[in-house]
C-alpha cells in the first residue's frame, strides 16, 4: 500500500455551492479508490460553508482532505444587484493569494501533480503554472455545455446583437441547433458582469492540459465525438461521467415521505422538485398546483416559498421557507391528500428517485438531478428555470428523447394548469410517456456499463490517471 506522501496528489478547487462540489467529490472518490491517488479540496468561500457542504466534505475517505480558504469580502459590491455568477467568479479570484499559500504548502508536503478547477476557476491556472503543476478543467455539466464554452469566444466575435435576437439557430459543434434564447441565462445579456465573467473563463479553457467532463459517450455521442477529436489548441477531453452521489441520505426527516411512497403502487408517483436553488413565481405555483390536481396522478412535491423576482432565489436567501403551504391554492392540500404529499423545502432525493413507486420526475433540469434520474431509469418532465437548464431541456427532449416538456403561454410566459395536467398525464399514463420511459431505461443500462471495469468512462479515468502518474515519474527523475 502506497503511503500518502508518495502517492500522486491532486488539488481540486471547486467554485462555491453544492452543485459543483457533489460531482467533484464523486470524481475524487473514484480517483482514490481506483488509482490510489490522494486529493486535497481547496475551498474558496464567501462566508461560512453550508451544513450540506461540511457534511459532504467530512464524509470523504481519509485520503481526501480539505482546506477552507479564508473568506473573501464583498462589502464593495451592491448586494441587491450583484448576480450569483459574479459572486462565484469573484470568490475564486479574490481567493488567489490564499490559494497560492496553500499550493506552496502542498508542493512542499505532497507529490502534487495537477490542479483541477471548474468552469468559473480558470484564473487558478496561473497559480498552478507558477508551481509547475498541470492545470486541468472540470465541466460538471453536459458535453453540449462544453461545446458552447469552447465556441463562445468565436461566437462573441462573430455576433453583434444579443444571441436571443439572432434570426438563425446557433450551431454548436457536435450538437443539435438551438435558438439563442435557449443559451444559458448568464449569456443572455452581453453587457452584464455575468456574461463578461463567463466569456473571460471561456477564453482561458484552452489553457488547460485536459478537460474532464461529467457525461458519457452513449448519452451525447456526437458532441463527445467532436470534443475528443483533435483540433489545434483544443485540450484532450475525458468523459468520466456520470458522476453522481447515489448514497442514501441518513437525514431522519425524510422518513415520512419514504413511508408514504411504500404505500403507493409501483411507478405511480410523480416526484416534483426544482433543486436546491429553484423557485417559481406565485402565479406559476398556483398553476402547477392546480395542474397536478387536474391530472389526477399521484405526486410528491417539494414546495418552496414563491419568488416573483428571481428563479434562482433559493440560492440567494437563507432558506427561510419553512411554511410555503400558505402560498398553495385554497383547499389544495385537503382535495389532494389521498394521492399527493407536499414537503416543505427538502426531500431525500436519492431515496425518492430509487424508490419503486416513483414513476416520473418533474425537474428544473439541473445536471446532477438529471443524471440521478437517469441512473434510476426515471423519465422526466423538464421545467427549466435558470443557468444552463434551458439548453439541457432542449437536449433531453429533442436529442436524447427521455423527457416531455410543457409549453408556456406565449403572452403570460406561464405554464397553465391544463398544460401541466396534459403533460403529467402523458408521462404517467400515455403512449409518449411509455416511450420515453423505455428510452430512459436504455440509458440507465448504458450508464451502468460505462462505469464498469471496461466501460468508456472508467477507461477515460485510467488514461487521465496514467498521465498524472507519468508527470510524477518525470518530477522524481
Amino acid at each position: 500500500m502506497e503511503q500518502p506522501s508518495t502517492a500522486p496528489h491532486i488539488a481540486i478547487v471547486p467554485s462555491p455551492g453544492m452543485g459543483h462540489l457533489i460531482p467533484f467529490a464523486e470524481f475524487a472518490k473514484r480517483l482514490v479508490h481506483r488509482h490510489t491517488f490522494s486529493v486535497t479540496f481547496v475551498i474558496p468561500n464567501d462566508g461560512s460553508p453550508s451544513k450540506a457542504q461540511t457534511s459532504l466534505l467530512d464524509s470523504l475517505p481519509p485520503s481526501i482532505t480539505y482546506v477552507l480558504l479564508p473568506p473573501v469580502s464583498f462589502d464593495d459590491l451592491p448586494a441587491e444587484t450583484t448576480r450569483i455568477e459574479t459572486i462565484i467568479a469573484l470568490t475564486l479570484v479574490r481567493s488567489l493569494p490564499s490559494l497560492r499559500d496553500e499550493m506552496r504548502r502542498m508542493v512542499e508536503s505532497t507529490r502534487l501533480v495537477a490542479l483541477v478547477a471548474d468552469l468559473f476557476g480558470t484564473d487558478t491556472f496561473d497559480v498552478a503554472k507558477e508551481f509547475n503543476v498541470s492545470p486541468f478543467l472540470f465541466i460538471p455539466n453536459t458535453a453540449m455545455c462544453l461545446s458552447l464554452l469552447l465556441h463562445l469566444p468565436t461566437l462573441d466575435e462573430a455576433v453583434s446583437c444579443e444571441y436571443r435576437d439572432l434570426p438563425e439557430p446557433v450551431k454548436l459543434p457536435g450538437c443539435i441547433p438551438l435558438h439563442g434564447r435557449d443559451l444559458p441565462t448568464p449569456v443572455q445579456d452581453r453587457r452584464s458582469d455575468p456574461y463578461k465573467w463567463i466569456l473571460h473563463n471561456a477564453r482561458r479553457h484552452r489553457m488547460a492540459e485536459g478537460i474532464l467532463l461529467n457525461s458519457f459517450e452513449e448519452l451525447e455521442p456526437r458532441a463527445i465525438e467532436y470534443l475528443k477529436g483533435e483540433e489545434p489548441g483544443k485540450p484532450p477531453v475525458y468523459p468520466v461521467g456520470p458522476l453522481v452521489n447515489m448514497e442514501q441520505s441518513s437525514k431522519s426527516d425524510g422518513s415520512e415521505c419514504l413511508k408514504w411512497l411504500d404505500e403507493q403502487p409501483k411507478c405511480s408517483v410523480l416526484y416534483v422538485s426544482f433543486g436546491s436553488g429553484g423557485t417559481l413565481s406565485y402565479d406559476q405555483m398556483q398553476e402547477l398546483a392546480l395542474g397536478l390536481e387536474m391530472s389526477e396522478q399521484r405526486f410528491l412535491w417539494v414546495v418552496r416559498t414563491p419568488n416573483d423576482k428571481a428563479a434562482d432565489a433559493a440560492y440567494l436567501t437563507a432558506h427561510s421557507q419553512n411554511e410555503p403551504y400558505e402560498f398553495l391554492p385554497e383547499g389544495f392540500l385537503e382535495r389532494t391528500k389521498d394521492r399527493g404529499l407536499v414537503l416543505p423545502s427538502w426531500a431525500p432525493q436519492a431515496q425518492v428517485l430509487a424508490h419503486s413507486s416513483t414513476g416520473g420526475f418533474l425537474t428544473h433540469c439541473g445536471w446532477n438531478s438529471t443524471l440521478e434520474s437517469m441512473l434510476n431509469g426515471v423519465p422526466l418532465i423538464v421545467w427549466p428555470l435558470f443557468a444552463e437548464q434551458r439548453m439541457n431541456a432542449l437536449m433531453l427532449t429533442q436529442d436524447v428523447k427521455v423527457a416531455l416538456r410543457p409549453r408556456a403561454d406565449a403572452e403570460s410566459g406561464l405554464v397553465g394548469r391544463d398544460e401541466v395536467a396534459r403533460v403529467v398525464k402523458g408521462l404517467m399514463e400515455g403512449e409518449e410517456g411509455s416511450w420515453v420511459r423505455n428510452r430512459m431505461i436504455e440509458l440507465k443500462d448504458a450508464a451502468a456499463k460505462v462505469l464498469g471495469d471496461d466501460g468508456s468512462s472508467t477507461r477515460a479515468l485510467s488514461e487521465l490517471a496514467l498521465k498524472w502518474k507519468a508527470k510524477l515519474v518525470n518530477q522524481l527523475h
